[in-house]
């Protein structure tokens, strides 16, 4: 089987991660396994479109396009994927920086045809240069990395994690896109789950389907100071539990928590111990991990039953789409775009 081409799509919405976003692009554009193409999928942000089209405006291999859904990150990843031209679709954070042989790692994954997707690890960067003492790693997956808890190695998964993540391109004729209303909204409340809620229609649609995670595929996330505070890690946890009502919504709570069971009844357990024998070796931070699992644990399971009551009266609701190609349209400054500008909802 020949190598596949790779699109890496970045969705990005504000100007306060400019320097990020330029970084993100020099990672892609460093690779060992070269990318066929990045896009730069702007959330409805039109001075952010226009700068980037006109920092990109030359580069041949960096596309700038809005979104052409309804606002969040789910639709513009869905603009990136209608719009690319790889047999695989790379997805990078836009505050992350990918090391050198990532893509190749996704590459390999692919070699094998009934792989449909294939993510990496997440490493964190904190912005004060240090984890917090309190800051338990089985909960990592609150500022967007790879938690402990997850399998080392190239193991078979049942969802990959969307800000580095990446879908053979036949999985969205399979599933469809990732669906709106329920992840990411710029700095509204931190949802998520998408790729989640992804992938179960994946492995229903293609029963074959093999999802994998390489931890060789690394990418360096970077966390700033205000996610390094509890009330932070509180509303995340809070809004993971309203996202997976979602999901379960969606797929039924049977698949859509089958991995959250193993990860409450092991990992989290595992890690309060370790979190109290810590506290009594004195050793810095323990009693707060153990407390911080807790507190986490109860926070996500009154978010999910809140979702939950809501979901049986009816909202929120999302919505699944096919991922259709979008015909370009020339954007200020860029080389592409969408054709839909800043304050329109289609």
């Amino acid at each position: 089987m020949r190598d596949p081409g790779i699109s890496v799509v970045i969705c990005v919405y504000t100007e306060d991660r400019w320097e990020d976003i330029l970084a993100a692009v020099s990672s892609v554009r460093a690779q060992s396994y070269p990318a066929l193409e990045t896009l730069l999928v702007v959330d409805h942000n039109q001075a952010l479109l226009e700068r980037l089209g006109r920092a990109y405006q030359e580069a041949g291999d960096v596309r700038v396009l809005a979104n052409a859904g309804p606002r969040g990150l789910s639709a513009g990843r869905n603009t990136g994927v209608a719009v690319s031209h790889g047999d695989v679709i790379a997805f990078l954070d836009d505050d992350a920086v990918a090391e050198r042989d990532w893509l190749r790692r996704f590459a390999e994954g692919y070699t094998d045809p009934r792989v449909m997707a294939v993510g990496g690890r997440t490493l964190p960067v904190w912005a004060s240069g240090r984890r917090p003492a309190w800051f338990p790693e089985e909960f990592d997956w609150v500022v967007g990395c790879t938690y402990r808890g997850l399998p080392p190695g190239r193991v078979r998964v049942r969802n990959v994690l969307g800000g580095n993540a990446s879908f053979r391109r036949t999985a969205f004729d399979a599933a469809g896109g990732f669906a709106t209303g329920i992840g990411r909204d710029g700095d509204r409340r931190p949802l998520g789950c998408e790729e989640t809620e992804l992938c179960i229609r994946l492995t229903r649609g293609r029963p074959d389907a093999v999802l994998l995670i390489d931890d060789r595929a690394v990418i360096h996330h970077r966390v700033p100071a205000a996610r390094e505070h509890f009330a932070y890690f509180r509303t995340r946890a809070y809004a993971e539990g309203l996202s997976k009502a979602l999901v379960a919504r969606s797929v039924g709570a049977a698949k859509g928590l089958e991995s959250e069971r193993r990860y409450t009844t092991r990992v989290l357990p595992a890690g309060i111990a370790r979190g109290l024998r810590d506290a009594l070796l004195a050793r810095p931070g323990g009693a707060g991990r153990a407390g911080a699992i807790v507190a986490g644990v109860l926070t996500a399971a009154g978010g999910y039953a809140v979702g939950s009551v809501r979901a049986r009266r009816g909202g929120p609701a999302f919505s699944v789409v096919p991922v259709a190609p979008v015909a370009p349209a020339r954007t200020p400054g860029s080389d592409t775009g969408t054709g839909t500008e800043e304050g329109e909802r289609p």
